[in-house]
C-alpha cells in the first residue's frame, strides 16, 4: 500500500504563496531554464520526487524550512513555518512550556 506523499501539494502551496512560476523556481534553484517548468511541474504533481538538496534550494526560496514539505496536515505545516520564524529563545520557552517547565 502506498502512502500518500505530501510534497507535491506542500511544493505547489509555498510556491503559489511567494507568487513565482514553476520555471522561475526551477532556475532559481539551478534547473537549466528549458526545463525547468516541466521538472518543476513534474515535481508538483508527484510523478517525480525531488532529491533532498533540491528541496532544500526550494525551501531556501520559498521560505520554508525543510519540514514543511513533510507535513501531512496543514495545521502541521503552518506550525512548522512559525516555528522556524521563531528566535532560539522563542523556541526554547515554547518547548519548556509544551513540556509544563520552568
Amino acid at each position: 500500500m502506498q502512502k500518500h506523499n505530501p510534497i507535491p501539494a506542500r511544493l505547489k502551496a509555498a510556491r503559489k504563496k511567494a507568487k513565482i512560476t514553476q520555471k522561475e523556481l526551477g532556475v532559481k534553484i539551478g534547473i537549466e531554464e528549458s526545463s525547468a517548468s516541466g521538472r518543476m511541474n513534474h515535481y508538483e504533481k508527484g510523478r517525480h520526487v525531488p532529491d533532498i538538496s533540491a528541496l532544500e534550494r526550494m525551501a531556501e526560496e520559498l521560505d520554508v524550512p525543510l519540514n514543511y514539505f513533510f507535513c501531512r496536515s496543514e495545521l502541521s505545516a503552518r506550525l512548522a513555518c512559525a516555528i522556524d520564524k521563531m528566535s532560539d529563545e522563542e523556541k526554547m520557552a515554547l518547548l519548556e512550556n509544551l513540556n509544563g517547565e520552568k
